[in-house]
């Protein structure tokens, strides 16, 4: 007898039976059923077997939340019941057929956003560190010269230096890192495209070569229009 099956099966009476399962996988912590009929699910009954800790809804699925013994109340679970695991993914599509319209919607722009997430993160990690270099002044650093004479704003306040005015070396690494952290949102259009051609299980190649079109240098810029000549 498993260490869990009196529990699994008590679970498995209360989401409705065998019958009202179209799938089941889990998570880290979780068991995810996608149900027929997500009313048939008892929830108070659920949250009273003792290896349960909670339920809750989200994404088309019935989540159950069981810690961190869920692998092996998965095996009594799929044992006892003789219905065969599935993969997340799996259970992401079948879950699909209970959402509605507006939640496949957002399912979708997650599944598309979420590859390209940590490209955006490092990008604007760079930009905001670019900021303190060269836009942030430090009374510490003394005041900025220019042409042998000291430097005030507008209200006859000193103006201080910044890093990269007194320090040659983060000056460089400011200029250097102006590559990745401008290619990173110039480019994100190859991204987007490609996550797309991703998702829609497409060629993936032609993503990538319609977004490069998308940042040609061979478009029309828009901030080039009023000094365009017409035709």
């Amino acid at each position: 007898m498993g260490k869990f099956e009196h529990d699994a099966r008590s679970l498995l009476t209360a989401v409705g039976g065998k019958e009202n399962i179209k799938a089941v996988t889990h998570c880290a912590t979780r068991m995810r059923f996608v149900l027929d009929d997500n009313s048939k699910a008892k929830v108070k009954e659920i949250e009273r077997i003792p290896s349960v800790k909670g339920t809750f809804t989200n994404a088309g699925q019935f989540q159950v939340i069981i810690g961190n013994d869920v692998p092996v109340f998965y095996n009594d679970f799929t044992a006892v019941s003789g219905i065969e695991g599935v993969s997340k993914e799996a259970a992401k599509s079948a879950a699909k057929s209970n959402q509605n319209p507006l939640q496949r919607v957002m399912t979708m722009l997650a599944e598309i956003f979420t590859p390209i997430i940590p490209a955006i993160i490092v990008g604007g990690l760079i930009l905001g560190f670019r900021n303190i270099l060269e836009g942030v002044h430090f009374q510490f650093l003394g005041q900025q010269m220019e042409n042998g004479k000291l430097v005030f704003d507008a209200a006859k306040n000193p103006v201080w230096n910044t890093i990269v005015n007194v320090s040659p070396f983060w000056s460089g690494v400011n200029s250097f890192l102006w590559l990745p952290g401008e290619a990173i949102f110039h480019f994100l259009p190859v991204g987007i495209t490609w996550s797309v051609t991703r998702k829609m299980g497409t060629t993936q190649i032609l993503g990538i070569v319609l977004g490069i079109c998308l940042v040609s240098p061979q478009l029309l810029n828009a901030y080039a229009v009023a000094g365009t000549p017409a035709a």
